[in-house]
């Protein structure tokens, strides 16, 4: 939680940003709150973790993240990686369930490698190769591992 309220310091987004993003996300309006996964019984909504640019274009990137085991199994999370597009749209460039962590290596076009955490003690590490993220290796506390079988 640290590192998220030190990703979000001094980080304002303007309610009309914030709403640009969660669409590009994919996400819904349900009961007041933006959600991705609008089955989830008792939905919190949706938490923007990270605002402001990670990969040097002067743009900024978004990651959202969303609890709750109906959606998301047993890593009790999900989240979605955005990038503002040079035309001011938003694009939705990676989601799914997990709890993800920029790292300091990097991929095409300066894009952080994602390290999609969950239940376990090795998680993938997913790498832009200009058109997707793709999972690249497997990590744990920053060193390589072998998942279980």
């Amino acid at each position: 939680m640290i590192l998220i309220a030190a990703l979000l310091a001094g980080a304002v987004i303007p309610q009309t940003e914030q709403a640009a993003i969660y669409k590009a996300a994919g996400a819904a309006r349900v009961g007041g709150k933006w959600v991705l996964c609008a089955d989830q019984p008792r939905a919190e909504g949706l938490s923007v973790d990270h605002y402001g640019d990670l990969n040097g274009d002067g743009r900024p990137e978004a990651i959202l993240s969303e609890g709750g085991t109906f959606c998301y199994g047993q890593s009790e999370a999900g989240f979605a990686f955005l990038s503002k597009q040079a035309d001011g749209s938003w694009r939705k460039l990676a989601s799914g369930p997990g709890i993800v962590e920029p790292l300091k290596t990097k991929g095409v076009a300066g894009y952080p490698d994602l390290s999609i955490g969950g239940p376990g003690f090795c998680f993938p590490v997913q790498r832009w190769n200009g058109r997707a993220y793709v999972n690249q290796r497997f990590e744990y506390e920053g060193k390589p591992c072998r998942p279980a079988r």
